[in-house]
């Protein structure tokens, strides 16, 4: 039986269990190219299309490298996305990546008409 392909990209066995119960098998390519040299602590810019794994791709790393193993009651990552639905996009497919890490996020969307906060 060969090794999970996540694993071979280099993140650890806590992310690959999380994402095997999340029904993870395969990388795709953004996430075979960017979560090694992520891991690295290197800048990537990528483009790929809706649904093909961004977020994983690069939240992936993200926890890795800055949330797991951490003491908790500071913040490690602050992500700021473009509109609100892509935060709860982002923060829920994080929440469900770190579930059984002991990693918490908290997003905070603004309302640019009122100019009001909303957490949840």
């Amino acid at each position: 039986m060969s090794a999970n392909p996540f694993l071979e990209l280099g993140l650890s066995e806590k992310l690959v269990n999380s994402l095997s119960s999340l029904g993870f098998e395969e990388p795709t390519p953004i996430q075979t190219k960017a979560i090694p040299v992520l891991l690295e602590g290197r800048d990537v810019l990528g483009q790929a299309a809706t649904g093909t794994g961004k977020t994983a791709a690069f939240s992936l790393p993200l926890i890795q490298r800055y949330c797991l193993d951490t003491e908790p009651g500071k913040p490690q990552v602050l992500i700021l996305t473009p509109t609100r639905e892509l935060c709860i996009q982002v923060s829920e497919a994080i929440n469900s990546f770190a579930r059984s890490s002991g990693v918490y996020v908290f997003q905070r969307c603004s309302d640019r008409c009122s100019n009001t906060w909303q957490s949840s």
